[in-house]
């Protein structure tokens, strides 16, 4: 039981046990100020090896979401960054790319998202989880890419 207790806040938002701190039905709950909603903008994602780890290219083809995917890097850079792919509205896998070092850049349509480390051991980490994404993605899974756990782009 205290294994479950540790690793209950760990969770993700919204997706907690039931019975740890989820109020009993029927309890009264505050409603929020403002949701917690953010629309996030629409993209095609392409995951692709590079030397040192891997480059998430996100490309927009509407100018609005363009503009805003990339000033949502542009405030987050320099953050954790980290891939969940979903399926059928339910989370497959989540990739946290912490073992290495993740740049974004400006393209014309969109971003690209360079994670690369020098250590070997790491970098095959970083490849590893390409390959899986980009399977994943081949096959039918929606990809949010996220930074500092903020949505950026999904696709």
């Amino acid at each position: 039981m205290a294994t479950v207790m540790d690793r209950a806040g760990m969770a993700m938002q919204g997706m907690s046990m039931p019975g740890m701190g989820t109020p009993m039905p029927g309890a009264p709950t505050a409603m929020p100020v403002a949701p917690n909603w953010m629309m996030v903008p629409r993209c095609t994602l392409k995951m692709e090896k590079c030397t040192g780890g891997m480059k998430i290219v996100c490309s927009c083809e509407d100018k609005v979401a363009c503009g805003m995917v990339q000033n949502l890097c542009r405030m987050l850079a320099g953050g954790m960054c980290s891939c969940c792919m979903m399926m059928n509205g339910m989370m497959v896998c989540c990739c946290n790319l912490t073992m290495g070092m993740c740049t974004c850049e400006m393209t014309k349509d969109g971003v690209a998202i360079t994670c690369t480390s020098g250590d070997p051991k790491c970098c095959e980490m970083i490849q590893a989880c390409c390959d899986c994404l980009a399977c994943m993605l081949k096959d039918g899974c929606t990809c949010c890419v996220m930074m500092n756990n903020t949505p950026v782009c999904c696709g």
